[in-house]
């Protein structure tokens, strides 16, 4: 398959890039207007006052430069967790544990469930 130019592909970009911000646009408005508005009684929002919302979240809630955020397992390394030798992780666990069972978290409980059921077999009398 043949490579399209860098000219072309900019003018490829162009279009596709307009056709995006209008589409995400409409639907930021219209879940703005069909879904707050009814609810919580706010007044509606204009296509502009949706794009400039749309911006407004991408640069509060997101990253503008490649691979931003917890991604992946990155919030593993950032918590040096690759870095810590065996003992020290046994020892994260356990710490973390207790403080889980301090609030009253039964579900970190060693040999626990999500629903707070043990994941051993009761032995029945």
């Amino acid at each position: 398959m043949k490579r399209l130019s860098r000219p072309a592909r900019f003018f490829l970009f162009v279009p596709l890039f307009a056709l995006g911000v209008f589409v995400f646009g409409e639907v930021v408005m219209l879940l703005w207007n069909n879904a707050l508005v009814p609810v919580l009684h706010i007044s509606t929002v204009s296509f502009w006052q949706a794009l400039g919302i749309l911006v407004l979240s991408k640069i509060l809630f997101s990253s503008f430069g490649g691979k931003g955020g917890y991604r992946g397992n990155q919030w593993k390394q950032k918590m040096m967790w690759n870095n810590m030798t065996a003992e020290q992780k046994e020892k994260f666990k356990e710490e973390w544990q207790s403080r889980n069972r301090r609030w009253g978290n039964k579900n970190c409980e060693p040999g626990s469930e999500p629903g707070g059921e043990s994941a051993q077999p009761e032995s029945q009398v």
